[in-house]
């Protein structure tokens, strides 16, 4: 039982000896502000400025220490990190929006017809804001056809008319205006589309073509 462990001792000692002599044959060298060379067997102020190696007693490079960054450098660091991890998450969120994209549209047709959706439920706020205009318009005619009447009998049109008159024209001027942002929401809408299908038919064909492969 005591020659086991006597033998485990030993190895354990062994080890520790050979990493005590590769440790004790390590220094750090280092390059100044000058380009000059500088070996030390310890750690310096200088070394961790400058940034260094640690070699061996063959002269190998066993690691190598970036020197240390400036207030400025550091910041200029941290943004390009910053900046560097925005553009990972945008490219995990583009993935996976991509992958929920194809599950709920597995075939082109699918996709197609929930674009069309959209641009039907635009047509139909186009269309309700048409009838509206007509219906409104008919109106604003209506009033100016009194006033005209008033006018021809020559009399003088009553202000509550002339009133009436100048806010049946801003309703009309408002849903004509609403028309035009509707009308140019849909032709908007109809140019994303593409882009939409083209992303989409992209996407699809790089999974089709995982899919053959494997």
């Amino acid at each position: 039982m005591r020659r086991p462990l006597l033998i485990i001792a030993a190895i354990v000692l062994c080890a520790s000896a050979s990493a005590h002599a590769q440790n004790t044959g390590l220094r750090y060298k280092w390059h100044d502000g000058q380009g000059l060379v500088h070996f030390s067997d310890s750690l310096t102020t200088e070394a961790m400025k400058y940034g260094y190696e640690l070699v061996n007693d063959r002269g190998l490079v066993v690691q190598r220490v970036s020197r240390q960054l400036n207030a400025q450098e550091r910041a200029a660091a941290n943004k390009l990190a910053a900046e560097q991890a925005a553009k990972d998450r945008a490219i995990q969120e583009r993935a996976n929006a991509d992958a929920q994209m194809l599950s709920a549209y597995p075939d082109e047709e699918s996709y197609q017809i929930s674009l069309q959706q959209a641009l039907d439920t635009y047509d139909q706020q186009i269309n309700t804001t048409r009838i509206n205009l007509r219906s409104q318009e008919k109106a604003l005619t209506d009033l100016l056809g009194r006033a005209a009447d008033i006018e021809n009998g020559k009399e003088t049109v009553p202000k509550a008319l002339v009133d009436n008159i100048a806010r049946q024209r801003n309703v009309v001027a408002s849903l004509r205006d609403t028309l035009q942002r509707q009308q140019a929401a849909r032709a908007q809408s109809v140019r994303q589309q593409t882009q939409l299908m083209a992303h989409y038919r992209e996407v699809k064909a790089a999974q089709d073509k995982e899919r053959s492969g494997e």
